[in-house]
């Protein structure tokens, strides 16, 4: 049977391959999950608003209709990775592109405004649901495909490439996504949704995929059981990004502060700028050994927005953290990938960004209770503990 790494279009390049080399057979795959992230970036600058104040709804409801994306893409991921092993990433990134466009059309007929408030509202939560199925399926296809592309040697770089192409587009996608509902409301952007993915679609089409591997599928949980170590540093990681993406607009109001939008902007520009320039860190020195030194530093981070008192020293803090988050995913990714058959990678993977998902779906209501009985600060000292124990788990995988 023909291996999976070997039946793609032309060779992989090899591990002294140039940054360029690498890159060039990437930027397909780099633009089909932007387009993705661009349309999930789009659609939460203006859903708050639109569910809040065009149908009427409370706090409860903007957080279910936000929320419930993470929580579909979380739930197919053992589809997308089952998938993806038996019949071949080019299936799965086909099916993906394709629901993402339906979601579209879904959430354009949430639109109309002869819909009652709460028919409006169940459409609208069934096209979150549909762009999240969309999401697990392309993230998990393109990993594996691009990852047989350009070899396992390379595996880190892939993943960092994909991470500043989710970022990218959800940075772009909110002030996006605001400027055409100004031209027209969600319907405008519901069929920029259906758009997006259809540009992205002939990328998957044309190409010749790599043969499916023909394995039986694999349970789940024995997937999980596989990844688990480098899948719980990574949730222990996704912390501080979590807390502050939450909590750190109430930590400034409550002090007093201006600007706390600038700490995003600096926790996505140290990030992206850390892939951008050592992105081949971890396929070089090792993952678990990147993880650490990267854990180390949002740490620092992390303890920094803790004894904050003064805004600079946030926003070092949050700058510190993007800087060491920034490959916490790729480093974790590189163990996770090289512990299961090159037949299996599609579901490893698959449960790997699950733990991702997890993250960030538990750790908002737990900080929250934290921040409610010890304070905002509390929080992100909760993210420097996650981290060190983050550290411990990388210790341990450096010693497999």
């Amino acid at each position: 049977m023909t291996s999976p790494d070997t039946a793609v279009a032309s060779s992989p390049p090899p591990a002294s391959a140039s940054f360029s080399a690498v890159l060039r057979p990437l930027l397909p795959f780099v633009w089909m999950v932007f387009a993705v992230f661009l349309c999930i970036g789009m659609l939460l600058g203006v859903l708050p608003a639109h569910v809040h104040g065009a149908l009427g709804f409370g706090a409860f409801w903007v957080g279910l209709a936000i929320g419930l994306q993470s929580f579909a893409a979380l739930a197919t991921r053992a589809y997308g990775g089952a998938l993806t092993d038996t019949r071949g990433p080019r299936r799965s990134l086909l099916q993906g592109l394709l629901i993402g466009s339906a979601s579209g059309l879904v959430l354009w007929t949430s639109s109309f405004t002869f819909f009652p408030p709460v028919a409006a509202f169940g459409l609208l939560l069934a096209g979150r649901v549909l762009l999240g199925f969309a999401e697990s399926l392309v993230i998990t296809g393109v990993l594996t495909w691009a990852i047989q592309a350009v070899g396992v040697q390379h595996s880190g770089k892939v993943m960092a490439w994909n991470g500043i192409a989710m970022y990218g587009g959800l940075a772009l996608g909110a002030p996006a996504g605001a400027w055409l509902a100004g031209q027209g409301g969600l319907a405008v952007v519901a069929w920029a949704v259906v758009i997006l993915p259809l540009l992205a679609l002939p990328f998957a089409f044309w190409r010749k995929g790599p043969t499916p591997s023909g394995v039986a599928c694999m349970a789940f949980y024995r997937v999980l059981g596989l990844v688990w170590l480098p899948g719980a540093g990574l949730a222990l990681g996704a912390v501080g990004f979590s807390v502050i993406a939450s909590f750190v607009a109430l930590l400034f109001a409550e002090r007093g502060w201006a600007n706390a939008p600038a700490c995003v902007t600096l926790f996505g520009a140290s990030y992206i700028g850390a892939r951008l320039f050592v992105a081949h860190w971890p396929d070089r020195y090792g993952g678990a050994r990147i993880a650490r030194y990267s854990l180390l530093v949002e740490l620092l981070g992390q303890l920094l927005l803790w004894r904050a008192d003064a805004p600079w020293q946030a926003f070092a803090g949050a700058a510190l953290t993007g800087l060491g988050f920034s490959l916490v995913f790729p480093s974790f990714g590189v163990e996770a990938v090289r512990a299961v058959p090159a037949e299996r990678r599609g579901s490893a993977l698959g449960g790997y960004v699950a733990f991702f998902d997890l993250a960030l779906g538990v750790v908002a209501p737990i900080a929250g209770l934290v921040a409610a009985g010890f304070g905002y600060p509390a929080v992100f000292l909760c993210g420097a503990f996650c981290c060190l124990a983050a550290i411990l788990v990388a210790a341990r995988l450096g010693t497999r």
